[in-house]
């Protein structure tokens, strides 16, 4: 079974953390790690595992726990900063940290801008240590029409980064 990490830092955006969770395929093993300052609350299905950002003794923090991938949706500048500093003090910064040390994929859809330099070289700095920062960038050639169509286009694209396969948004043709 494939596992993937979904992290929830920050409160802007979260709801599009929560729909990136919702539309995973059944098949894959979901595990949720929110922020304390993500004010969301979700139902936990059978396919999710839900952790508190404090559990740090949590599956995911340790590199004998096979995840095949992690995405923080959306990443605060702040965790941005404690992941690339090697600062482990809450369960998204120490599971993004066992992602590195272990070479497993992580993503990044860092949500703020404008991006400041440091910002920038902390992106740097991470995607030179092999992690994709991928923010919620709309691509207007799939026709949305609404928000929910634009979502989709930024979730498909993370879902093309994690290896998913979907139908949520139309693809370029030439």
């Amino acid at each position: 079974m494939v596992r993937i990490t979904v992290a929830i830092s920050g409160a802007s955006g979260a709801n599009l953390g929560l729909k990136l969770v919702k539309l995973i395929p059944k098949d894959i093993e979901v595990n949720v790690i929110l922020s304390d300052n993500s004010k969301v609350v979700l139902e936990k299905e059978n396919h999710i595992n839900i952790h508190k950002n404090s559990t740090i003794s949590a599956n995911v923090a340790s590199g004998s726990y096979k995840t095949d991938a992690m995405i923080v949706v959306p990443c605060s500048t702040n965790t941005l900063s404690k992941i690339a500093c090697g600062i482990s003090d809450n369960l998204i910064s120490r599971a993004a940290s066992v992602m590195l040390k272990e070479r497993r994929k992580l993503i990044l859809a860092v949500r703020e801008m404008p991006y400041s330099t440091i910002i920038l070289e902390n992106m740097a700095k991470l995607s030179s240590n092999g992690v994709i920062i991928a923010p919620p960038v709309m691509g207007y050639y799939s026709e949305q029409s609404s928000l929910d169509d634009m979502e989709n286009f930024v979730i498909g694209k993370w879902f093309d980064l994690l290896g998913i396969e979907h139908d949520l948004f139309k693809r370029w043709e030439g």
